[in-house]
């Protein structure tokens, strides 16, 4: 299993998207249902100001397969959101395969 990073850049008008209370229910559950997903949530560059983006970890096979996840997402909106689907080993891993 491979873990990848997830980096979105949103455009201003995604605010809409995440005000979206129903939209937020969805997004929440479909985070809740899927347990590859290891960690997530918005990124800033300043305390209460808005998100330009959003970060994912994720354990998965392949890049592919973390393709699927982020079109399933239902903050996902094509116009609005761009992402950068990068691998990386973490130290144990690779230590493992050194072995």
């Amino acid at each position: 299993m491979t873990r990848w990073t997830v980096t979105f850049q949103d455009k201003p008008e995604m605010g809409r998207i995440r005000g979206d209370k129903s939209r937020r229910r969805a997004h929440i559950a479909f985070v809740q249902a899927h347990p590859e997903l290891d960690i997530g949530g918005p990124l800033a560059m300043a305390p209460m100001q808005d998100f330009p983006g959003a970060i994912w970890t994720v354990e998965a096979e392949t890049r592919a397969d973390v393709e699927r996840l982020i079109l399933q997402d239902p903050y996902f909106v094509r116009s609005l959101r761009q992402y950068a689907i990068l691998s990386f080993q973490t130290r144990a891993a690779r230590q493992k395969t050194s072995h």
